[in-house]
């Protein structure tokens, strides 16, 4: 078996008595790739993880790995290795132990276990804690011996089960790094799942999100982010406002005019629109802006209603004249009760289509 894949594809569908958690669900990714799996709670997302692993079998599809049809074979047998959301360490076996287990089921020889675990131990900067018990841990060290018990065994593919939603915020940004050092100098191919956007985001090389077992979108994290197919996508990546609007004017492509709650807007868009035709026009609460001249695309006069500090920002919900309510994030100190003028960048304003609609108006 090789260390290293080129291609792995699958198409899955899994149903749990009448619920279909799974709809053809298929994906091809390459070697060395960190692909993300990224939507809601109960989308699917770790049912197709457990699938690809072995773990549950599919109810119809087919995994293949570099031409060779893996679905039929037990875990073991897959050179896998997985990480998940609970860590699932033995708490009666030491640090060596954990790592060692699997090695030792492979019977290797003593001297190359512990030699390997030693090697192991340095890569997750954790030299010196072979006798520890997990009990003994940070929650952050816990994940760093799990993500080394599954690198010991050199897999071709790795595979993360939410591996940091049990820590706080600090740990999780400390063991983002290290698990994306860890992929890029291993040269490792990775399935990340995750609900966090900004986890997808900073680790990936190919975000696939995902919604009720159906591959809603994938692409490079770039696109997700700033180009969204339709209104559960950009509301996941963080969208907040959204405005039903109707297509006035078509532009030089992607630039869009339309009416939307009394107002005008100028946006973009990545689709098709005749004159017309029911849009959605979204944008994010950062890309608000208080302050622009009267008179400007895009600038509406408003009040505050709520404020938030958060530090150097401030949140805030601004009602517009139109009756529009827009949350805003901002460094200008506002405070609720003022009058404000806010503007929509037009290069910031995204149109999408009316039949996916699912955001907050």
């Amino acid at each position: 078996m090789k260390d290293t894949i080129e291609s792995l594809r699958f198409r899955l569908t899994k149903r749990f008595g009448t619920k279909t958690v799974l709809r053809d669900f298929a994906l091809e990714i390459r070697g060395k790739q960190f692909v993300t799996f990224l939507g809601p709670s109960g989308c699917g997302k770790s049912t197709a993880l457990n699938i690809i692993a072995g773990l549950i079998p599919a109810t119809d599809g087919e995994v293949w790995i570099d031409g060779e049809r893996i679905d039929g074979l037990p875990p073991e047998k897959r050179g896998f290795g997985m990480v998940f959301q609970n860590y699932a360490l033995f708490p009666h076996m030491t640090v060596f132990g954990n790592i060692a287990f699997g090695l030792q089921l492979q019977r290797r020889p003593a001297d190359e276990i512990r030699r390997r675990v030693r090697e192991m131990l340095e890569l997750v900067q954790l030299p010196g804690f072979e006798d520890r018990y997990p009990g003994q841990l940070s929650g952050g060290q816990q994940q760093r011996i799990a993500i080394a018990r599954a690198l010991v065994l050199h897999p071709r593919l790795m595979l993360l089960d939410e591996p940091l939603s049990n820590l706080d915020a600090k740990l999780r940004i400390e063991m983002r790094a290290e698990i994306k050092r860890l992929h890029a100098n291993l040269g490792l191919t990775s399935i990340y799942v995750t609900h966090d956007q900004v986890e997808a985001l900073s680790l990936s090389d190919w975000v696939v999100v995902m919604r009720d077992g159906v591959l809603i979108q994938a692409g490079p994290p770039q696109e997700i982010h700033d180009q969204p197919a339709n209104v559960f996508v950009a509301d996941f990546m963080g969208f907040r406002n959204f405005f039903p609007a109707r297509i006035t004017a078509i532009g030089r492509e992607p630039a869009v005019e339309a009416a939307a709650n009394r107002m005008t807007l100028c946006g973009r868009t990545r689709h098709r629109f005749a004159a017309g035709a029911a849009a959605v026009a979204a944008i994010r609460p950062d890309d608000v802006v208080i302050g622009g001249e009267e008179g400007r695309p895009n600038t509406f006069p408003g009040t505050v209603d709520i404020v938030e500090y958060l530090g150097r920002e401030d949140e805030a919900i601004v009602r517009l004249e139109s009756g529009a309510r827009l949350w805003v994030r901002t460094e200008a100190r506002v405070k609720p009760g003022e009058a404000v003028r806010i503007t929509l960048a037009p290069d910031r304003v995204i149109f999408l289509p009316a039949d996916e609609a699912g955001g907050t108006a």
